[in-house]
């Protein structure tokens, strides 16, 4: 039988655990829950489409749109964790998102910053400054400010001069709440900083025990009064979590054509009650995988034919390039990458009420309303409304990226994904789920969506330690 101090010595080492330790670190990834109305999801297209090169016509109307675009960034669409900074660090939250490449944060020299937490330039005795000044655009908002570097820490991983943005000046409604900036984990290709991105400097220094991050996303639709700052899921930088996924994850190729900039892969089919209703008619079919955006966006041609298999589904004019349902529709969707098709919740499709009978659907046209351009836009976008669904995996050796089943401890996925008929041959193998690894410890950033998955994290490194 174990004595008190056991157990004692045991919280010791949970409270002062390392990279170095043999078990991952947890640390929190929340949700920002601010209630918006339906409009928000113009904004969050706008946001959007600029995000990956389709500008905005100049004969659009945007004057019925309130506001500017980028909520998908925050309020009940954004998944964040911390991040700490300089020397002594500052901590801030940051968007996690793996469709940009920048980590940038609003220093104490922005006027336009109000009410968000600021980095203080002058209190970091590690930072190194320039007059280098960047502008990174996102649709109808930006950031601006000036290139430094700095000791940067997240999950226990600590880079000692990292590149990265203070921003000192931005367009309103950039980020809400106790969000202060981006952390993007796509590839340095599309930096405008020119930054090598945090998670690839990592891997460079070979400070990662595998190629890998993955993600679960909780889900707060349908509950009647979600928390504003609620726990959002897991975040794993350098690995996975097995915790919060069941059987083998399935893993597609990037294509290797193409030079890394997002995360993308080929799409193969989007099925509708079985049938298919979508093979994609862009050459190439390629899709961004997005955590930081809210939406699924595609080519018109292929929106179109989505919403023509739905009866009672329609153009919705008052939001440029969205299409209206049946609310009493139950919409069977599956989307298919590679070896296997994923079910994806009515609900998470399901985007609101528009009158009684009408709701919002979460697949619009990308292209409506935009001229297409800019750094190979890639023709699709899948954001949290797939995500939600899946375990996700992005895996920088070999590029790829991996869905898996979630696990009932994360809430369970909508159901058992399929065989795809139309599969690519680019799928990958999963590794072994407990291999070791030269480099160290994975962290993983977490929070968890119920009290049982914090009892099982808990639980798990206990039982660990008391082992004999």
């Amino acid at each position: 039988m174990y004595h008190l101090s056991a157990v004692l010595s045991c919280l010791l080492c949970l409270i002062s655990i390392s990279p170095v330790a043999a078990e991952p670190v947890h640390f929190p990834l929340k949700r920002s829950i601010k209630p918006r109305g339906i409009e928000q999801y113009a904004d969050i297209a706008d946001r959007l489409r600029g995000k990956y090169g389709y500008t905005p016509s100049t004969k659009r109307k945007r004057q019925a749109i309130p506001g500017i675009a980028i909520v998908n960034q925050h309020g009940d669409n954004a998944y964040f964790s911390s991040v700490s900074v300089g020397t002594p660090p500052q901590s801030f939250n940051v968007i996690i998102d793996t469709g940009s490449a920048d980590f940038w944060l609003a220093s104490t020299l922005c006027t336009t910053c109000a009410a968000m937490p600021l980095f203080d330039t002058t209190k970091s005795s590690s930072l190194k400054a320039s007059t280098r000044p960047v502008t990174i655009r996102y649709g109808s908002g930006a950031v601006a400010g000036t290139v430094v570097e700095d000791t940067v820490t997240m999950g226990g991983f600590t880079l000692l001069s990292q590149t990265w943005l203070t921003v000192t000046e931005t367009t309103p409604r950039i980020v809400a709440g106790s969000v202060s900036g981006i952390m993007g984990l796509a590839f340095s290709a599309i930096a405008n900083t020119g930054a090598v991105p945090f998670w690839q400097a990592l891997l460079n220094g070979n400070k990662l025990p595998s190629p890998e991050m993955s993600f679960f996303l909780s889900r707060y639709v349908g509950q009647a009064a979600p928390p504003e700052e609620g726990p959002g899921g897991v975040f794993t930088l350098g690995g996975t979590n097995a915790t919060f996924f069941k059987g083998d994850i399935d893993f597609v190729n990037m294509p290797s054509n193409i030079k890394s900039s997002f995360w993308l892969l080929p799409l193969a089919a989007i099925s509708m009650g079985g049938n298919t209703v979508v093979t994609s008619s862009a050459s190439p079919a390629l899709c961004a995988i997005d955590t930081g955006t809210t939406l699924i966006g595609g080519p018109s041609n292929d929106v179109a034919a989505f919403w023509s298999a739905v009866p009672g589904a329609r153009l919705f004019p008052e939001m440029e390039g969205f299409f209206s349902y049946p609310c009493a529709t139950n919409l069977q969707v599956s989307v298919a990458f590679g070896g296997k098709s994923w079910p994806i919740k009515d609900e998470d499709i399901n985007l609101g009420q528009l009158s009684s009978s009408q709701c919002l659907g979460g697949i619009f046209d990308l292209a409506a309303g935009s001229n297409v351009g800019g750094r190979g836009s890639p023709p699709w976008v899948f954001g949290d409304v797939f995500l939600k669904n899946v375990y996700s995996v992005f895996r920088a050796v070999p590029p790829s990226i991996g869905f898996a089943e979630l696990s009932d401890a994360a809430g369970g996925s909508s159901g058992t994904p399929t065989i795809n008929t139309a599969k690519t041959s680019q799928t990958g193998a999963s590794p072994p789920r407990n291999a070791g690894s030269p480099f160290g410890a994975a962290a993983t950033i977490t929070a968890p969506s119920s009290l049982v998955v914090i009892l099982l994290s808990f639980l798990t490194t206990l039982a660990a330690t008391l082992r004999p």
